[in-house]
């Protein structure tokens, strides 16, 4: 990654499922510690109660993430997301599965948070129904395509760098061009695969580039140097 020292405005300060490394995510509490820590976004998980789309919509990354704990509804955490202290704090709502895309719109909307909210997803099908539902909804594409961070682990990590040098080559013109034919808004993009080049190509389509999960102090400030639209991090108190 190229650090940029471009002049411009600060990198929106995310909290991943609110402050992960606070509190446990996807909770009230991991979203209160993430704004006691100033944060401009936060983001979540939606997880329907069954594989099919069908069930409650539930704040989990991940069906093991149900287990041993008590889960707040969608419907709970955007009352607490509605409440006066959140005020001018954006959403990243993040869907796990296809199947329950209109019903996440329209929660967003009777909670009067459709304006600012943007969701996320790393499916073609859920990209698709979104625009449709709510083309007024900003729309992120994630990438890659993966349950789980390939960094965290050294067997996942050493076959994900066979990918990374053909990924920072290809995603550039790639993603650019979605942003053009107007199928997202932005980009959600792991640190490892962003560039300079993807910064400029990200923006010069009009689109915005936030990237995960950035849980170092010292590669957050070289992405602010680059840029990018935002940083997400499961440990707000980073940014300074």
């Amino acid at each position: 990654m190229s650090a940029l020292n471009q002049a411009g405005p600060r990198p929106k300060r995310i909290g991943h499922k609110g402050a992960h490394h606070l509190a446990h995510g996807n909770t009230l509490e991991s979203f209160d510690a993430a704004l006691a820590h100033d944060v401009d976004m936060i983001e979540f998980d939606v997880l329907p109660e069954h594989l099919d789309g069908s069930g409650e919509l539930l704040l989990a990354h991940d069906y093991g993430d149900l287990s041993g704990r008590a889960v707040a509804t969608l419907d709970e955490g955007l009352a607490h997301l509605a409440g006066p202290a959140y005020a001018g704090i954006e959403l990243d709502v993040d869907l796990k599965l296809p199947g329950y895309e209109e019903r996440v719109v329209a929660a967003l909307r009777e909670h009067g948070l459709a304006g600012r909210s943007l969701i996320s997803t790393m499916e073609d099908e859920s990209l698709t129904a979104v625009r449709a539902a709510a083309p007024e909804i900003r729309l992120g594409r994630s990438f890659p395509r993966v349950r789980k961070d390939p960094m965290e682990r050294l067997l996942t990590r050493v076959p994900a760098y066979a990918l990374i040098a053909f990924w920072r080559r290809r995603l550039p013109s790639w993603i650019a061009a979605q942003l053009r034919r107007g199928e997202i808004d932005a980009l959600m993009c792991h640190w490892v695969l962003v560039t300079e080049r993807l910064q400029h190509a990200v923006a010069g389509a009009g689109g915005e580039l936030y990237v995960w999960t950035v849980d170092e102090a010292e590669r957050i400030a070289q992405l602010e140097r680059l840029g990018v639209a935002g940083i997400i991090t499961n440990d707000p108190r980073l940014f300074g």
